[in-house]
């Protein structure tokens, strides 16, 4: 139907507006009502908003609250998940084995964090038993110490003796060490900005190690031949049953004369089927021509260091002029040493190129994607900026080429700590090398996908170089390198970046910030706990781009790291029992797509012909294959789950302190003690990364 067009309105109207005023109504609902003054009002700019049709505006109402139901239905199933595993873990104890505290020290960090948790339970309870009683003494942060005609009862007597011992002497204890941890976490915060402001400086000038012409050319007459230095190649493992073979594929597939390279595999197996599978990929590859050879140690110690070391010692070495290292799950593209090989032409000070690691695996859980912050910040800032700027870094123990004479002249390798690679690193800048860290070079290779192996890991990698601190310390001050490479060493490499950063870390946000619930008095700012670990795991994920909705649980991950760096810090420094703790971190197997491929590849050749392991007996064969068949046929072990008992501990302080700070309004503090405290809760019932058996 066409729509009317009323005239009423007209004559209500003042004469004195220009124009002459419309009113057009629409009957169908699917129109809307528009008012026009005059002439020239069309064509002045329309209220969006009344030109809304209805039945849109509803959709828009209709679709926001899908997305908040569709939320709360998601926090809420979470939160069931939650509580059913906590259930099922912690009261049922299903499924899960308990964390054994090997060290004394563990122990003993577990009962002080058992025995303030206790605490905290009872200073809580006295809290809001006062609360409901109606003692508030704290107007605009200030303590009102009421008088003695104000106090009924004993009770209330003791709760006011309690407030006057707090104020005088815990307050002014934890205002001085609160004030001590946050000028630490303010100096690393700027060494972290200062590392960023380099990292940047060197994109924008593209500051990177370049290879001048053809390095290899010879110089003879006629300039046709090329001259390929001698290089080795070592592959350590232990127990690698899962990577063994990707990666001893990969480090023969290498672009090198094969009459100028020797790959050793250092196996230090202690099972021997394992030893069998080795051998025969190793004896597979010698038949295509490959210079490879096994060796396989019968007095296994010295961990890492001891293989290697004893595969230096070989007669056969001194004829090679560098050696390339690469743990048991790296797998080097290729033209790895025609990209960090001709960087050691005309460099004679030059000792060690290191190439950067990629992750086939980074995207498989929350924890390999966390990890992955982590070493991109790494690599991209840390290593390239000390490479760039002083010529030295820590070697990072695989994915680098080392000069041989380099380790000679540094004493080769020692077997007095867990971090040998960073051992060797800093003896060799101490008599004065040089290194070059290749950014755009990258190794693949696997971060660990389980919480437990990912603990063990960053317990050697945190009490490995303290204790390499105790040993060195000596030696760096009587070296004849520079006073600002000694003050460099001493107080950024190993104390600020080693010591200083986990000790702040656990003490100020999982001890100090906690207790400060229960002492308003030595409240923290919120800068404090907020802004400025905001900013800086925002600089921690700028090399990681693609990671930025992870910030949040990054931050938290990190704080929840903490007393395992920590622990592992006090366990080096000290030189404690599990300070010299070797565990080889477990490993998935994953491989790449092209990696993929190419094993395709082998299999359909494989079918197709036979492979024959000359040098083999009949039963050297047979037992080979049997070997794999029970491999592949060997039902896999029950996957368990382990409870972290310090972890949990503090899962319940935190969230102990976040209802604590609901009494006094603290809305950013509970916030962040709420979503740390079920960080810690979830890694203490181990519910981050994947299982492993």
């Amino acid at each position: 139907m066409a729509p009317s067009i009323d005239f009423s309105r007209l004559w209500g109207k003042d004469s004195s507006r220009k124009g002459t005023p419309v009113v057009v109504t629409m009957e169908n609902p699917n129109y809307s009502v528009l008012e026009i003054d005059g002439p020239d009002a069309a064509f002045r700019p329309v209220d969006k908003d009344r030109g809304k049709n209805a039945k849109q505006f509803t959709w828009v109402l209709l679709l926001k609250a899908h997305r908040a139901v569709g939320c709360l239905s998601w926090l809420g199933n979470a939160l069931w998940i939650l509580l059913g595993a906590i259930k099922k873990r912690l009261i049922f104890g299903q499924g899960v084995t308990m964390e054994n505290e090997k060290s004394g020290r563990g122990r003993l960090l577990f009962r002080t964090i058992l025995a303030f948790l206790l605490m905290s339970l009872a200073f809580l309870a006295f809290e809001v038993f006062a609360h409901f009683n109606g003692w508030h003494y704290f107007h605009n942060h200030g303590l009102h110490i009421p008088q003695t005609l104000e106090i009924k009862g004993w009770l209330h007597a003791i709760y006011v003796a309690w407030l006057e011992f707090r104020a005088d002497y815990i307050a002014p204890s934890i205002q001085v060490l609160s004030s001590f941890c946050v000028a630490l976490f303010l100096i690393q915060s700027a060494d972290r900005m200062l590392l960023c402001l380099g990292c940047f400086w060197i994109k924008y000038k593209k500051i990177k190690p370049r290879i001048e012409g053809d390095p290899f050319k010879s110089d003879d007459l006629e300039g046709l031949g090329y001259d390929y230095p001698m290089v080795l190649v070592q592959i350590p493992m232990c127990n690698e049953r899962e990577v063994y073979e990707q990666s001893i594929s990969a480090v023969c597939q290498l672009d090198w004369p094969k009459d100028r390279l020797l790959i050793q595999v250092l196996d230090d197996s202690d099972d021997e089927s394992i030893q069998w599978l080795i051998k025969g990929e190793v004896s597979k590859w010698s038949q295509k021509g490959i210079n490879i050879i096994y060796r396989h140690r019968l007095v296994r110690t010295g961990y890492k260091a001891g293989n290697l070391k004893s595969a230096m010692n070989c007669d056969y070495v001194k004829a090679y002029e560098f050696v390339a290292i690469f743990d048991a799950d790296f797998q080097p593209n290729p033209d790895f040493l025609m990209q960090t090989v001709p960087h050691f032409k005309d460099n004679p000070e030059l000792g060690l190129v290191q190439a950067r690691w990629a992750f086939v695996n980074k995207d498989e859980n929350l924890l390999t994607r966390l990890q992955n912050i982590n070493l991109c910040f790494h690599f991209e800032v840390e290593q390239q900026v000390n490479g760039v700027f002083i010529n030295f870094f820590g070697f990072n123990g695989t994915a680098g080429v080392w000069r041989i004479k380099t380790l000679e002249d540094s004493g080769g390798w020692l077997e007095r700590t867990t971090v040998e690679d960073m051992d060797i690193a800093v003896r060799a800048h101490l008599n004065g090398w040089k290194f070059i860290f290749l950014n755009d070079v990258k190794v693949l290779c696997e971060v660990p996908e389980s919480y437990e192996a990912y603990r063990k890991q960053q317990h050697r990698w945190h009490s490995g170089p303290m204790h390499l601190f105790r040993l060195c310390l000596p030696a760096i001050i009587t070296s004849k390198i520079a006073v600002w490479k000694k003050a460099n060493l001493i107080l950024l490499f190993f104390l600020l970046r080693k010591l200083i950063l986990p000790f702040y870390s656990f003490t100020l946000f999982c001890i100090i910030l906690p207790l400060t619930m229960f002492v308003p008095e030595a409240e923290l700012p919120v800068w404090v706990i907020c802004y400025v670990p905001v900013f800086m795991s925002f600089l921690n994920i700028l090399p990681a781009p693609r990671s930025f909705p992870f910030i949040v649980p990054y931050l938290l991950f990190e704080n929840t790291m903490s007393v395992t760096k920590f622990n592992a810090m006090v366990s080096g420094l000290f030189q404690l029992g599990s300070s010299y703790e070797w565990v080889v971190t477990k490993k998935a197997g994953r491989a790449s797509e092209p990696d993929l491929l190419a094993a395709a590849e082998r299999e359909t050749k494989a079918m197709n012909h036979p492979q024959l392991y000359r040098g083999s007996s009949d039963s050297e064969l047979s037992e080979l294959n049997k070997l794999k068949e029970h491999q592949e046929t060997a039902p896999k072990p029950k996957k368990t789950n382990k409870l972290y008992r310090k972890e949990l501990a503090l899962a319940f302080l935190l969230l102990t302190a976040a209802v604590r700070s609901l009494l006094s309004a603290q809305g950013v503090h509970f916030y962040f003690l709420l979503f740390q405290g079920v960080s810690f809760l979830l890694v203490g019932l181990d519910l981050i990364g994947e299982q492993m058996s």
